[in-house]
């Protein structure tokens, strides 16, 4: 870790490695990948002194990566000894002091700061039941204890939380009877049935934070002790922003337009024009937005543009994610949109469905899926196949497809192996199908250490289930995926080869999690959907094939 002059003078180092595997001032592997945590230091508000995190991954086994180029990460994986973290306090004269807290107890750094009351970190337990928030004396490093959460199950991380006001009201979340509230100095103040999604800061006593009434809807809002919760804007659609010295910057996206609509607000009024220059996207969807059984499955259906009802019968897509983290139906027209449409547009009807275990529903059904990944979420799925078919008739359930990346392609690995009586074709990218295999703070959220469940991890393991395989299965991998190691994918397609289960594979050298860009995810997309067509009985045209 290096500091220098405003100028580019006086680069100096405050921080060196001491070892191949010892970072300074970056964020570890879990907070990079499973926090969606960039940063790895903190600056003091005078700029005179830095807390910064120390990341020594010397124990953690090494995963040889399958790119040929003999290269090894350090992944900690369920179940494996993690990186050693540290925190330090230090001046810009080089000298430092570590932060002392029971690390053995509290092993996953999981958030920092230094705010106008002083430095502070939020430490998590191995098995995530515990949170504290610990201030930091910046005199000698040592901590006491400011607030601690405690869940049977799993303690919820919110974006932004925790945080203080000016006048040092401590900000957190508390989850009761079915609803994730935010909570100042232990009191919650927002009501019952208003899902708290992240606080995006404070302006003085004002809190800004995003929440939920309806699933598929995220609104802006603010609370000041003198008046309360208030929505701030009341158009449908997925909004953030951020206000600072009584200026708030308003971002939304709705379904009617591409990007965000900004604005900026002084006292309520508008006082600064922003112009979007987004492109009109060359699809418009063509989609139905439905609310799906018993358990009000939020679901969006797409219809071909040249499709009218009665025509005849489409072969269905389903396009989840379908578990923890992520949603794909929203009020917004975002890429999962487009994308889901060029699918249609290639003679599908596709269905995307969010069922337990997604966000935006409260804390009783993400915690659904505790010990249990693909059951309820499979379960989901069939029940949002059949209640759209019941309402819209073209849907063909004769040929139904899954498609998904990350969590989504082990959902619909799962689908093709578990129900293979509904599902007849999947396309799996970047999926887990050992959970030993991935991230050890994602996987052991809800399935706990392996160690002490080592029956989740056998019943969640789709390695073990190859020999079931009977519908035809492509598999696609990032050769450099950080998040998710490619040997999932190696091991179930060895499995599957052992079994004599035929499949298809499609390794991407240098790709990571997600697809690369332009041209290679076009080729990408169209590889995807020739394999749907083949596999139930389209033409390239988008028509049914006859034999």
């Amino acid at each position: 870790m290096r500091v220098a002059a405003a100028d580019g003078t006086v680069d100096r180092a405050l921080a060196e490695p001491g070892g191949p595997c010892v970072e300074f001032g970056t964020a570890d592997h879990t907070a990079a990948t499973s926090l969606d945590g960039p940063r790895g230091h903190w600056w003091s508000p005078d700029g005179a002194r830095l807390l910064s995190a120390r990341t020594d991954s010397t124990a953690v086994p090494p995963w040889p990566a399958i790119d040929g180029e003999g290269r090894k990460s350090c992944f900690p994986a369920a179940g494996s000894v993690g990186p050693d973290v540290t925190l330090w306090i230090g001046d810009l004269n080089g000298s430092s002091t570590q932060v002392s807290w029971d690390r053995k107890a509290y092993e996953y750094v999981v958030g920092a700061g230094w705010d106008p009351h002083g430095p502070y970190v939020v430490v998590q337990s191995r098995d995530q039941c515990t949170v504290r928030l610990l201030a930091i004396d910046p005199a000698d490093g040592s901590t006491t204890v400011l607030d601690e959460q405690l869940d049977d199950h799993w303690v919820h991380l919110v974006p932004g939380l925790p945080a203080r006001t000016v006048s040092g009201a401590l900000l957190a979340h508390s989850d009761l009877r079915g609803t994730r509230h935010l909570t100042v100095d232990g009191a919650p103040v927002t009501p019952p049935g208003l899902q708290l999604r992240a606080v995006l800061g404070t302006d003085g006593d004002q809190v800004l934070f995003t929440a939920s009434d309806e699933p598929t809807e995220t609104h802006l809002w603010s609370y000041r002790p003198v008046d309360g919760v208030r929505r701030l804007g009341s158009g449908p659609g997925v909004h953030s922003g951020v206000r600072r010295g009584g200026t708030l910057v308003r971002v939304s996206r709705g379904a009617d337009r591409p990007g965000g609509r900004v604005e900026v607000l002084r006292d309520g009024k508008p006082a600064v024009p922003v112009t979007s220059y987004a492109e009109r996207p060359v699809l418009d969807p063509h989609m139905t937005r439905l609310v799906l059984g018993a358990r009000g499955l939020r679901a969006r259906l797409h219809f071909p543009s040249w499709h009218r009802p009665g025509s005849g019968p489409l072969p269905v897509l389903a396009d989840p994610y379908g578990g923890p983290g992520r949603q794909r139906v929203t009020t917004e027209l975002d890429w999962k949109v487009l994308v889901s449409q060029w699918f249609a547009e290639h003679g599908f009807a596709v269905l995307a469905a969010d069922g337990r275990g997604t966000p935006g529903r409260g804390p009783d059904w993400e915690r659904e899926v505790h010990g249990d990944l693909f059951g309820l979420a499979l379960d989901d799925q069939v029940t949002a196949l059949r209640e759209a078919a019941r309402l819209h008739p073209d849907l063909d359930l004769g040929r139904v497809a899954i498609r998904g990346w990350s969590f989504g392609a082990s959902l619909a690995t799962a689908a093709v192996l578990h129900r293979p009586d509904v599902f007849h074709a999947a396309v799996a990218g970047a999926g887990v199908t050992d959970q030993r295999l991935c991230n050890a703070h994602w996987r052991e959220r809800t399935l706990g250490h392996p160690d002490r469940h080592p029956e989740r991890y056998e019943a969640c393991c789709l390695v073990r289930e190859a020999p079931k395989l009977t519908r035809p299965l492509l598999l696609i991998h990032g050769l450099a995926d950080p998040k998710v190691p490619p040997a999932n994918t190696v091991r179930l397609s060895d499995a599957l080869l052992a079994a004599g289960r035929p499949h298809e594979v499609l390794l991407l050298p240098g790709a990571g999690h997600q697809p690369m860009g332009g041209a290679h995810t076009q080729k990408l997309l169209e590889r995807q959907v020739h394999f749907l067509q083949r596999h139930l009985g389209l033409s390239p045209t988008g028509s049914r094939t006859e034999g």
